[in-house]
């Protein structure tokens, strides 16, 4: 089995440092480079079109665009675009968002698992280039299509899921499945679990690949970085979650995380890293070598 590596460009970094980060990643061979769109710091889409313009062959991921936030037409009009622009190397994952975030902006929902659902199924037809009238709770549509979709076949869309009724959702109606850094090997394998019982409930038997985010510190101060950043999050207890040292040491956890039923890991760097460059190199030049 091959796993998939990529990095996170963390948007507690200014936008204006990306170029540099992406630009490394290409030239290093890293598979994939993943931005977030995290309230209220860098816009997802619009700093996925800056690193795919930077860049020659590096993949560029979205993880995750808040649904709240988006209006499915538009969601589908961006896509569409980077595909056509950049074929095969954008990844464009959507999801609930951060409730307390969607709250803030007046775009808080009574129930997310709808507005995922229907967003997910409107956004996956009109990237297949198909025509569209739907009047569900949240998304409403009235003879919608795009004039240029993405080539076919369409590309995938994956969803951000943590809880049972998303993870189904996201076997049942995305591509692929986006699971947070707060989740260890035993968390993936129940995810698979969850998520198979939704490909299994909409019949869907194609591939539907899980991409795992994997806390991860190296240098000096490694250690002590990754508790850090456990704790701020509340996870400190939680077994086998980050990853603090050498190469060797973040291999061997890539490997759980592969062996529990990840298709891509992507190393996720603390907040305070002091040395984003040097993070990328060593996923693609000290990381990579020591992982299938």
């Amino acid at each position: 089995m091959t796993i998939g590596l990529g990095a996170v460009f963390r948007p507690q970094l200014p936008p204006e440092r990306l170029r540099e980060v992406a630009r490394l990643a290409d030239e290093t061979g890293l598979e994939e480079l993943w931005l977030w769109e995290d309230c209220f710091r860098e816009g997802g889409l619009s700093t996925a079109a800056a690193a795919l313009a930077w860049t020659e062959r590096v993949r560029v991921g979205v993880g995750l665009l808040p649904v709240p936030l988006r209006n499915v037409a538009i969601t589908a009009m961006e896509v569409a675009s980077l595909h056509r622009m950049f074929p095969g190397r954008p990844i464009v994952g959507v999801g609930h968002g951060v409730q307390d975030w969607m709250g803030q902006v007046g775009a808080r929902v009574e129930s997310p698992v709808t507005l995922l659902r229907e967003h997910l199924l409107a956004l996956r037809t009109l990237l297949r280039g198909e025509r569209i009238t739907t009047d569900g709770r949240y998304v409403k549509l009235d003879d919608v299509a795009l004039d240029w979709p993405p080539a076919d076949p369409a590309p995938p869309v994956l969803a951000g899921a943590t809880g049972p009724r998303s993870l189904r959702l996201a076997g049942e109606a995305a591509d692929g499945t986006i699971l947070t850094a707060s989740t260890p090997p035993d968390g993936v394998r129940r995810a698979r679990q969850l998520i198979d019982e939704g490909r299994e409930s909409a019949g869907r038997t194609e591939p539907h690949k899980v991409v795992v985010y994997l806390l991860t510190a190296t240098g000096p101060g490694a250690a002590a970085r990754l508790r850090a950043e456990l704790d701020a999050e509340g996870v400190a207890s939680v077994p086998d979650l980050g990853v603090a040292g050498d190469a060797g040491a973040v291999a061997k956890a890539v490997q759980r995380l592969a062996d529990a039923g990840a298709d891509t890991v992507v190393l996720q760097p603390t907040g305070d890293e002091p040395d984003p460059e040097g993070f990328v190199r060593f996923a693609a030049e000290d990381v990579r070598p020591l992982v299938p």
